[in-house]
């Protein structure tokens, strides 16, 4: 593959037995009774009081089932609009785990409370519904990890059929007993494909150069460039998949160029919403303008965002917190 290129148990059971006497039972009057143990000293007896039995829970009252599940409802709901808050890829990976922790843990300990008899049922059809919740949180945060979803609003579409089945289980807990079960205020959207126009300009800094920088992303993902000179970004424009783009009337000076692929731009959060990834030329280009007294000259640069045969500029992949904002 050759570089971009820049020109330029189981459980037990005793049997009982009854041992007949081999001598007639004394009549006194009443029914006659003869009793036996088989299997040797030590063998269970029905109904003898030494035999351990597993205890039933007390049912908690309406007051204390409610204030368990206020509790940890708080936590949960928390965790939640922390996960829809989280404004780059590093605080989203911590996150999605942090919520996907705090479900799992709030519905082991909900599943060993004893409710209300009346509202058994819808406590445990909550529980289930937080467990498949948590467990989709956990196949989200591996999705983060690789970059296939880069942006709470992906995650919150990646967890849309089991967040709408834990906000019936919620609702038909709260109109059995009038408990608070509601933990998600993030609406979860359908998969979207976004896209701008190409040659966009998100940020158009500068301008009254001659010279120009040509774009050809012959990549499959859409994708934005960025110029950066010193600190300041410049330039930065979209360029769709198979497509190119001019820059014209680029200023004079040195430039850093950062480029990000992916689908669905999300005009809110400025990034791909899935399948990003983040990357810049190693090499710095130089735009200058020379005058002599009978000429005027200049640099024009093109480069391609996908390797081509006889490339000679090599990218690097950068920490997406450290990409142009």
């Amino acid at each position: 593959m050759t570089a971009p290129r820049i020109f330029t148990c189981t459980l037990a059971l005793a049997a009982l037995t009854i041992g007949a006497c081999s001598a007639a039972p004394t009549v006194t009057g009443g029914e006659t009774s003869a009793s036996g143990v088989a299997g040797g000293d030590g063998a269970a007896v029905a109904g003898d009081p030494s035999t351990p039995s597993t205890p039933v829970p007390t049912a908690l009252t309406a007051d204390a089932y409610k204030g368990e599940l206020d509790g940890r409802r708080d936590d949960m709901s928390k965790a939640i609009k922390s996960l829809a808050g989280a404004r780059s890829l590093k605080s989203l990976d911590q996150r999605v785990v942090k919520a996907q922790e705090t479900l799992q843990s709030a519905a082991d300990e909900l599943a060993r409370l004893s409710p209300p008899p009346e509202v058994q049922a819808q406590h445990t059809a909550y529980v289930e519904s937080l467990r498949e919740v948590a467990l989709q949180l956990g196949t989200s945060a591996t999705k983060v990890g690789s970059r296939d979803l880069c942006t709470p609003s992906a995650v919150f579409t990646d967890l849309d059929d089991p967040l709408t089945a834990l906000g019936r289980a919620g609702k038909a807990l709260e109109d059995a007993g009038d408990y608070e079960a509601d933990i998600v205020s993030v609406k979860a959207a359908g998969k979207k494909n976004r896209r701008l126009g190409n040659g966009h300009f998100l940020r158009k800094g500068g301008s009254g150069g001659r010279s120009s920088l040509q774009i050809h992303n012959g990549g499959t993902r859409d994708a934005v460039i960025s110029l950066v000179r010193g600190k300041s970004k410049v330039y930065s424009v979209y360029v769709r998949k198979k497509a190119k783009f001019k820059i014209n009337n680029v200023g004079d000076g040195n430039y850093r160029i950062y480029f990000t692929h992916g689908v669905d731009w999300d005009g809110k959060s400025r990034s791909f919403t899935r399948e990003c990834s983040f990357e810049r030329f190693q090499k710095s280009v130089r735009f200058k303008t020379t005058y002599t007294a009978t000429q005027i000259r200049w640099h024009d640069w093109r480069i391609t965002l996908h390797a081509i045969s006889g490339g000679n500029a090599r990218t690097a992949k950068v920490d997406p917190d450290d990409f142009p904002a």
